[in-house]
């Protein structure tokens, strides 16, 4: 048998699906095919590594000399691909038409569809037509009979699915969201992201581009990658999930302005980012925090996240012997002795549970974060210059340490508390509690000129106004079909 390259390796994980070429009226210049009277052929297609983590559909025909050798090539690859289980047989579709350019329903149709078609994944397609209505569905509708659900569009319709499958889940397992303590199911279904928005982060942190058919591709071989959700509480109500971003001051401000010109388009962003820096407001509260010591990683070790991670499978270990002792009681003891606060005033609070890369910033607002080892990496920007707040924004463009600077701190955790100080007396509940449970780590710094009491949080693209929360890390609630970035590999290079 010989390939129609030179030298190929295709791994069976990888084929996409294999068939039978039609040999009849070809014709071609050379090769080892001419010395056989009736050449026979089989088609694999499968995926072809380009650059910058993307994945591209390939096809590599084998010839054999003869008709019993081709067949049986044909079923023994047929019958491998039965075996891979992880591969999903059927998918529900929701695709957001109106998300980033309005390209959501012709990126599926032209990209991901006929490789889905070719791989046999049957499909049911819901094309949404207001907001909400993926989540509202997914309450609604049986979903045991799919094997994933599929979102065509940004980060705002990843949020929407990703909300109706979490909270369909804990209705049928009887778990109370509102609860902040309460320990959540995870879904057996995996989610799939196609990238159709105007900055695509989950997508680029969990694949490493934010390509269509890369994403198409991962979803089809059956890729799986465990993520931690934040759940995020006031007064005991759920407010919202979050998986990459919740920022406080700069960008919870940013998100605000920028609702209010929806007319600008994308470009709305760019305007209220520059509006926000030159405002320059800073914002005085407390922020109380449990630390992640279950983790074996920290935010400045410079260890990013990447496919088959080690620090999140060691972290998840680690983290289950904990909640292990936490049956014995010994949980709340530990919550006293480690709670940690600090207070002052912030141009920025944030808090990620992924890197949040994207096209304009490589490395992301947290280069070490990491996608399931069940913390977040909580990101302190007091108050400074003018100047100095720019050059830490120009340094996630770059591969600089955008930590190393005195007016900002990062810790791991896998809890957090903020209050305002200007709601302190609103929320007693979270003030008279942390006075019982934390010891201050204040520093003195001038007083602020800004007139601003309060800033909105930015969470995941969506504005929560009330600035009194209660943050927990879900360690690796949901599923992707995805595998993490990979090490930077060779063109064409298959492993």
């Amino acid at each position: 048998m010989w390939c129609f390259t030179d030298a190929c390796s295709v791994p069976v994980s990888e084929i996409i699906a294999v068939e039978e070429t039609d040999v009849h009226g070809k014709h071609h210049s050379s090769g080892k095919w001419q010395k056989m009277e009736k050449p026979y052929a089989f088609t694999v297609h499968c995926v072809k590594r380009a650059r910058r983590h993307r994945w591209k559909w390939a096809q590599v025909t084998f010839w054999c000399p003869e008709e019993q050798l081709c067949h049986l090539w044909l079923q023994t690859l047929r019958e491998m691909l039965e075996k891979l289980t992880s591969r999903p047989k059927h998918l529900l579709v929701f695709i957001n038409p109106f998300g980033g350019k309005g390209q959501g329903k012709r990126i599926y149709e032209r990209k991901v569809a006929p490789l889905f078609t070719l791989a046999s994944i049957t499909t049911d397609i819901i094309v949404t037509e207001h907001a909400n209505q993926a989540k509202e569905t997914l309450y609604e509708i049986n979903i045991d009979k799919y094997d994933g659900i599929v979102c065509v569009g940004g980060d705002g319709m990843f949020s929407e699915v990703l909300h109706g499958l979490i909270g369909r889940t804990q209705r049928s397992a009887g778990v109370d969201q509102n609860h902040p303590r309460a320990v959540l199911v995870p879904s057996s279904l995996r989610i799939g992201i196609i990238p159709a928005g105007s900055t695509d982060c989950v997508c680029y942190s969990t694949v490493g581009t934010s390509d269509a058919e890369t994403s198409a591709l991962h979803i089809v071989v059956g890729d799986s990658l465990a993520m931690d959700v934040s759940s995020v509480h006031h007064n005991s109500t759920l407010l919202r999930y979050s998986v990459s971003l919740l920022g406080y001051g700069f960008y919870g401000d940013i998100i605000k302005d920028s609702e209010k010109k929806r007319w600008l388009g994308l470009a709305r962003y760019d305007f209220s980012g520059l509006k926000t820096f030159l405002s320059h407001h800073c914002y005085e509260g407390t922020v109380s925090f449990l630390p992640a010591q279950h983790t074996v990683g920290s935010p400045r070790d410079g260890k990013p996240c990447r496919a088959g991670c080690f620090v999140c499978r060691q972290s998840r270990q680690q983290l289950e012997e904990e909640q292990k002792k936490a049956l014995y009681g010994l949980e709340a003891a530990e919550d006293v002795e480690e709670w940690q606060v600090v207070c002052g005033k912030f141009l920025a609070i944030n808090a990620t549970n992924m890197s949040c890369a994207c096209r304009r910033s490589p490395g992301g607002l947290s280069p070490a974060a990491h996608l399931g080892d069940g913390s977040s990496d909580l990101i302190l920007i007091r108050k400074c210059s003018r100047f100095n707040f720019l050059r830490f924004l120009i340094r996630h463009t770059n591969q600089q340490d955008q930590f190393d600077f005195t007016f900002v701190e990062v810790y791991r955790v896998k809890k957090f508390q903020f209050t305002s100080k200007h709601v302190e007396d609103e929320d007693s509940d979270l003030k008279e509690g942390g006075k019982k449970r934390f010891g201050h780590i204040c520093s003195s710094h001038p007083s602020c000129c800004c007139a601003v009491s309060n800033s909105s949080w930015n969470c995941d693209g969506e504005v929560l106004h009330s600035p009194a929360i209660e943050v927990r890390v879900h360690c690796q609630l949901v599923r992707l079909f995805a595998r993490g970035i990979e090490e930077n590999l060779k063109p064409d290079l298959h492993s």
